[in-house]
């Protein structure tokens, strides 16, 4: 069975316009693209300075379209606030008509962004990892009623949980939710066991309807991924991409008849 296939862009420089980012979302809708997903960040090393707020810009994304799945890839929980975090998932997924995706992860020691000085994070990824399953714990919450209204998707909106290679812990966190989004992954032969592992951590539940998620450059052959159990292909495009590099992605793609 094919993948679905997906845009994921950093909304940084050119692009952190949310009516640009926007416009291309609807682009990649009429283009046949099924989804689009966008860098969480707050700060990132140099040159990036221009950065826009993902979630302001889901929003407009959402108002653009009308079928692509939207969502963060990925948001670092440690650095929100669970109830903050639930308000503006479930706004976003009602707003957009049961279309949210959630990453989640630890976020990137390299980007700046947890300098404890600087911006007052928690620099420590064990000690953000006990934050990250402790937000994951109270979205859920809140998802499931604590907080009303309650998303369109039920019984929540679907979690895809970061897992950078060649690390196993955040795979068993993954094997709890809906999807697992595998970083720096060597190639498919690595997709193939890390799947291996998760079908095994989640025994009974097998995988039907658990999501693997790869992202690769524009031209890339997507089959081996697809052979090696991915279904959902992404093409990233960078922290430097142009608006020109993103539409020419976009308009390169023929979606299977």
């Amino acid at each position: 069975m094919a993948a679905r296939r997906g845009i994921y862009l950093a909304p940084f420089g050119e692009l952190s316009e949310p009516g640009v980012v926007a416009e291309l979302a609807a682009r990649a809708e009429e283009r046949g693209w099924d989804g689009f997903f966008l860098w969480d960040h707050v700060a990132f090393h140099r040159p990036v300075r221009a950065i826009a707020d993902p979630w302001v810009t889901l929003a407009a994304m959402a108002v653009a379209t009308q079928r692509l799945v939207l969502g963060p890839l990925v948001t670092p929980v440690a650095r929100r606030r669970p109830h903050k975090l639930a308000r503006e998932t479930v706004t976003l997924d009602r707003l957009s008509r049961g279309r949210l995706v959630v990453g989640v992860g630890l976020g990137w020691d390299r980007s700046g962004e947890f300098d404890p000085d600087r911006y007052g994070e928690e620099p420590d990824p064990r000690a953000r990892a006990r934050l990250l399953d402790e937000g994951l714990d109270r979205l859920l919450a809140y998802w499931g009623g604590d907080f009303k209204p309650r998303p369109v998707q039920l019984p929540r909106i679907p979690v895809w949980v970061a897992a950078g290679w060649p690390h196993r812990r955040p795979l068993r966190r993954a094997a709890r939710f809906e999807g697992v989004f595998p970083i720096d992954l060597p190639g498919p032969e690595a997709l193939a066991a890390l799947a291996s592992e998760i079908r095994a951590l989640r025994g009974s539940g097998g995988t039907g309807g658990f999501d693997f998620v790869v992202t690769n450059p524009p031209g890339t052959d997507v089959a081996p991924w697809v052979a090696a159990g991915a279904t959902w292909c992404l093409t990233g495009l960078g922290s430097r991409a142009s608006v020109a590099k993103v539409r020419s992605a976009i308009d390169a793609y023929t979606p299977p008849e």
